[in-house]
């Protein structure tokens, strides 16, 4: 292996970046490595130039490249330094964890020791608190730079107004469910693709005796059961209303009106019998409990988001049931709409390149390598993640998503939906489907929610 990938695990605070600002921030001290003799550059597999990369630096560049982020390992971004260095034998390049990373980067790229690539979020945008992040960031826009921005859908890329782009999806995300396929073919069904046929599929495993046709976390609002069912449908109701969203993102009191379709379906949802609320129960949590829970093999349908649908590869071999009775699954949209479903897009991991590294000119040749398809998928797949780019067919864990029509695919990037409005939708939702709350009194309390 030409790069050595290190995930350094640390707790940082204010007072130890002082004490040591001789040392990477969030990395602990170690020992300079020995110096030794430069490789030589080896011939390129002929594969990857067919594939489109042609190195533009001196294959002989000797240089670090450190990447920071808050990931405790980054096995999927280590398989790019290897293919990188087959281009690049005399660059190492290392991964850093960084403990509390959303309140920490700031810190650290105002520091003498800034990583060379960050990882950054849409959301960290326009917000005073995480104004360093972008700050700091090159813009990935730049024509001078060659990266293939389309190869990207276009609707998770962040609109920033300005034309320039302070970072770039290297994975996506989005909301949906996780198909037990063997038990759907078992009772001779097909996956449901509007909501009248999630009820009619529903109905029909319960007469064939499955007491639980969904399942998905509930005891948390977030990424519960009741968000991950109804953000995409709430979209669906406002991405065309330009008022609508103003009204929201300013967090009138009178835009809680726009909430109540969203509310009302849920309500329908409970009501049609698709979930049983004391089962769900039972899930601790929103990852590895959602899951396992799945891998029973009895849940034909377990909502989810596709974060958790990321773990579902290394915990089939901790699944003593998934073992004995492996099934195939997929990830599917929800589909709460009589219309069809609605695939919502998000950016989910973004890279960032510091504009004041040392190695400026490396660490945007290592991000013109990375965003091509070719590596965009690698990386997904590898990760278990959701490609940021147009085919979504290489990963047929994922494929569901790339038949939805697009007039259906939304993505609040595009139509400009805020997080802090989200949260008011995700606290509502939670209130009323967990019976907390009338649909009237979530309505009446928008903008008053906690964020």
């Amino acid at each position: 292996m030409k790069n050595t990938l290190r995930i350094l695990l640390s707790a940082l605070t204010v007072l130890s970046l002082a004490a040591c600002s001789q040392a990477k921030p969030g990395a602990k001290p170690e020992a300079k490595p020995e110096a030794k003799p430069e490789a030589k550059p080896e011939a390129t597999d002929t594969s990857m130039n067919e594939a489109g990369f042609k190195p533009a630096l001196d294959p002989a560049s000797s240089c670090h490249i450190s990447v920071t982020g808050g990931y405790n390992n980054f096995e999927a971004l280590e398989a790019e330094f290897d293919r990188f260095n087959k281009y690049y034998p005399n660059v190492e390049l290392l991964f850093t964890k960084v403990d509390d990373y959303n309140n920490m980067i700031g810190i650290i790229l105002d520091g003498k020791d800034a990583p060379d690539i960050y990882v950054n979020y849409s959301w960290m945008y326009g917000r005073e608190q995480y104004k360093s992040s972008i700050d700091h960031a090159e813009n990935l826009a730049d024509p001078a730079l060659g990266l293939d921005l389309d190869c990207i859908r276009s609707n998770i890329i962040l609109n920033t107004g300005d034309g320039t782009l302070p970072m770039v999806p290297v994975f996506s995300n989005t909301y949906g469910m996780l198909v037990n396929n063997s038990l759907f073919e078992k009772a001779g069904l097909n996956v449901p693709k509007s909501y009248q046929e999630l009820v009619e599929v529903c109905r029909a495993f319960h007469e064939k005796g499955c007491a639980n046709p969904m399942m998905g976390f509930s005891r948390e609002e977030l990424t519960s059961l009741f968000t991950v069912t109804i953000y995409p449908y709430f979209c669906g109701t406002v991405a065309q209303d330009a008022e609508a969203v103003k009204k929201l993102n300013a967090m009138d009191p009178s835009a809680g009106e726009y909430m109540r379709p969203a509310l009302e379906k849920i309500v329908q949802f409970l009501g049609d019998g698709c979930v049983d609320l004391d089962a769900c129960e039972e899930i601790e949590n929103n990852y590895d409990a959602v899951i396992l829970r799945f891998f029973e093999g009895d849940v034909p349908m377990m909502i989810c988001s596709g974060d958790a649908v990321s773990g579902t590869k290394k915990r089939e071999s901790r699944s003593e049931a998934f073992i004995a009775n492996p099934f195939p699954y997929t990830f599917v949209p929800v589909p709460m709409s009589d219309e069809g479903n609605v695939f919502l897009d998000m950016p989910n991991l973004q890279f960032s390149v510091n504009r004041d590294s040392p190695d400026l000119d490396m660490a945007n040749e290592f991000m013109r390598f990375l965003i091509t398809p070719r590596e965009l998928n690698e990386m997904a797949q590898n990760k278990g993640l959701m490609a940021p780019t147009k085919d979504l067919s290489f990963n047929s864990l994922y494929a569901a998503f790339g038949d939805v029509p697009e007039s259906r695919i939304l993505s609040p990037e595009v139509f400009g939906l805020t997080d802090d409005a989200v949260i008011q939708l995700r606290r509502a939702v939670y209130q009323v489907g967990t019976g907390e709350m009338t649909i009237d009194e979530a309505v009446s309390a928008y903008g008053t929610y906690d964020q």
